[in-house]
């Protein structure tokens, strides 16, 4: 019964699979300690970044089982085409890592080991100039202005007087109804001028719509009166 079972993994020594797994592991490794040093925002995730060394490693494994096997490669797509993935990615930039470790894996699977190495290099030492410097930083100083004001009544000319005094542009954004219609919310997005502090312009705003709650929201931090 056995007689007719085959082992493959002659075609490949067990030197070549030592290899080819350690090396995945460690520019994986080095791709994710990239990744976390360059991470800016909030949405940090441990268990996303020891995914990247698990893809790296399974890519790596997979391109050795495939070869240079043009049937076996086509099983592999049909078999991998069933799994979902349910999660979204939060950044863009996450995907670029994901792509980055798959390349990284399929390298040292086709066993390129120099490519590999190079690859990772020179990769991760463009993410880490790109960090270091902010390349493609734009420092736009938007914020965005909310104000609620009672339904029925048009406070918007006396808002948009208080925007022209202490802005150098804004627009409308969208207007909203709120609390079953007793009262409208207004969202400006507004670029302040210099000297003029959050605080300074829901002061102003209130001013003019009696005490209505007014806020003002910023990239990083929140002025609610």
């Amino acid at each position: 019964m056995f007689d007719d079972l085959q082992d493959l993994s002659g075609t490949f020594s067990t030197t070549d699979v030592v290899v080819c797994l350690a090396l995945s592991f460690v520019l994986s490794m080095m791709t994710g300690f990239v990744y976390r040093a360059t991470h800016r925002n909030v949405s940090y995730s441990q268990s996303f970044v020891q995914t990247l060394v698990i893809v790296g490693m399974i890519v790596a494994l997979i391109l050795l089982v495939v070869g240079s096997n043009l049937a076996r490669a086509f099983s592999l797509v049909g078999a991998l085409s069933v799994v979902r993935f349910r999660n979204a990615i939060k950044e863009t930039r996450d995907v670029g890592f994901i792509f980055l470790v798959m390349g990284l894996g399929m390298a040292c699977g086709a066993r390129f080991y120099t490519l590999a190495v190079l690859g990772a290099i020179t990769i991760c030492a463009v993410i880490l100039v790109m960090h270091r410097f902010n390349v493609f930083h734009l420092n736009v100083q938007r914020q965005v202005v909310k104000v609620q004001v009672p339904a029925g009544e048009d406070h918007t000319p006396a808002i948009e007087d208080v925007l022209i005094r202490h802005t150098t542009e804004f627009e409308l954004v969208s207007t909203e109804s709120i609390r079953g219609g007793a009262l409208n919310e207004v969202f400006y997005t507004v670029r302040m001028k210099k000297g003029v502090t959050p605080a300074k312009l829901v002061a102003a705003v209130q001013e003019r719509t009696h005490g209505q709650r007014v806020s003002v929201l910023t990239g990083y931090d929140q002025t609610d009166l």
